[in-house]
């Protein structure tokens, strides 16, 4: 299996650092989105990473999919087998995504538009929600214990986007959760050496 991937992306992050956790094993392939590659636009019509390319089978994205079939191949180790564990992993990975969905629109927005057109409105609409939802992290920390989940490995890569790109914008009253990487490294090593490789 190989990954296309971009090292700042974090829902490639929450992908690699998964299947590492897992020990499935998966060549991993950097990849501009801008320039439209074949490989990608024949894979994703999106032309999104993360893309999980499997010999002889089907491509899979984006990454709650790639996810959920991580899963299946780990045996079920990366999501809890009991239903009510279960959605509140999916529920605090669907939070983490979402909120780095508004991250990605602010950094477009400012990125892609002349600086004349730059809309301030939208972006403080979208700095609303990732506000709303840290607030709500910092009071709703999921339990780090042996075992960890999917939405573990969405906070992380979303804690991880943060620091890349709103580095000193988000921390501040929120002490619980700009410490949670500390805990989530002890359960999961390479952590550390991921973050410093964007």
């Amino acid at each position: 299996m190989k990954l296309l991937y971009s090292p700042t992306s974090p829902y490639s992050a929450k992908v690699r650092m998964a299947a590492r956790h897992l020990g499935i094993g998966i060549a991993e392939e950097k990849t501009d989105t801008g320039a439209n590659p074949p490989e990608l636009i024949d894979s994703n019509p999106l032309g999104k990473i993360p893309v999980l390319i499997r010999k002889d089978e089907p491509p899979i994205y984006d990454s709650v999919a790639i996810m959920h079939h991580l899963n299946r191949l780990s045996g079920g180790k990366l999501y809890p087998k009991k239903d009510a564990k279960r959605t509140e992993a999916e529920v605090l990975e669907a939070l983490c995504d979402g909120i780095t969905d508004c991250l990605l629109a602010i950094v477009y927005e400012r990125r892609f538009r002349p600086e004349e057109k730059i809309h301030q409105p939208w972006i403080d609409k979208q700095w609303e929600k990732v506000v709303r939802g840290l607030d709500h992290l910092e009071k709703n920390l999921p339990k780090t214990g042996k075992k960890l989940h999917g939405g573990h490995f969405a906070l992380a890569a979303l804690i991880g986007y943060l620091d890349l790109r709103f580095n000193g914008q988000w921390a501040e009253g929120r002490p619980e959760l700009a410490s949670w990487p500390d805990a989530f490294a002890k359960r999961f090593a390479e952590y550390a050496s991921m973050r410093s490789a964007t």
